[in-house]
């Protein structure tokens, strides 16, 4: 058996996200039947991590086991041929036994665009925030740099207790187990009419990165001081933090290796 790599690109607007769903259009079943139709085989390729509804990815990554001999190029240009437009197959790579997208990850970027014009193009109303409204853009960059460092994340996570216990058992994977995660960036970048929001770290729960958001914007708009921030994440609890930002903004952008 071969272990095949693929680094993806797809806009999530029309997806359910990641994760297969009867009945339901995700970038894995549309990947899996993309394979199978290339392969005959059934598999169920695994993500770096489940995007939701809606989120994007620049770099996501997946992994699968083939018994196929198709030289990895013609993987990639057949898949293409065989996905919908809204995936791209950017790269395929043969890697060694054990390489797990998953579990393998050390790290992953992500990217959170707001647009900040009275009026947004056409073209990146899908792809975009709109927040056309006063914001305190230092004070959202003083509380992004407090997250910054090893912290128990409850307060930004996904109310869904099980949820961490389900992919440990499903996977195997006990850092699952906890919600204890470093961040090694969290900052904003002013381009243009565009405020980007950029978080690295080794480890993302679930809502993770848009409970962040919600809660700088919070900041922004005066609701609290950037020194909260630190509160709510002793506080551990989900309610005292702001709300979950729209999935249209969220890019997956890297994750390394």
């Amino acid at each position: 058996m071969r272990t095949l790599k693929l680094i993806l690109a797809y806009d999530g607007s029309t997806f359910h996200g990641w994760q297969v769903q009867p009945g339901k259009p995700t970038i894995q079943g549309a990947l899996a039947s993309a394979i199978e139709s290339l392969t005959g085989e059934k598999l169920l390729p695994q993500g770096s991590g489940r995007t939701d509804a809606g989120v994007h990815a620049l770099a996501q990554v997946a992994t699968f086991q083939t018994a196929s001999s198709i030289p990895t190029a013609n993987f990639r240009v057949v898949l293409n041929d065989r996905l919908p437009p809204a995936i791209r197959v950017l790269t395929v790579d043969e890697m060694h036994e054990g390489f797990h997208a998953r579990h393998s990850a050390r790290a992953k970027c992500y990217h959170y665009r707001i647009w900040r014009g009275d009026v947004v193009p056409p073209f990146l109303a899908r792809y975009v925030t709109h927040h056309p409204y006063p914001l305190n853009e230092v004070a959202m960059q003083q509380a992004a740099a407090l997250v910054a460092g090893e912290h128990d994340f409850t307060s930004f996570a996904a109310v869904d207790p099980d949820r961490a216990l389900r992919l440990a058992e499903a996977t195997g994977d006990d850092k699952h187990t906890t919600n204890i995660r470093t961040i090694s960036e969290s900052r904003f970048e002013r381009h243009g009419e565009e405020l980007l929001y950029i978080v690295r770290g080794n480890g993302f729960l679930h809502h993770m990165v848009r409970n962040l958001v919600g809660t700088f914007l919070l900041a922004g708009k005066g609701s609290l001081v950037p020194a909260e921030v630190l509160a709510i994440l002793e506080a551990r609890d989900r309610r005292a933090a702001g709300p979950t930002a729209p999935a249209e903004g969220l890019y997956l952008v890297e994750v390394e290796y």
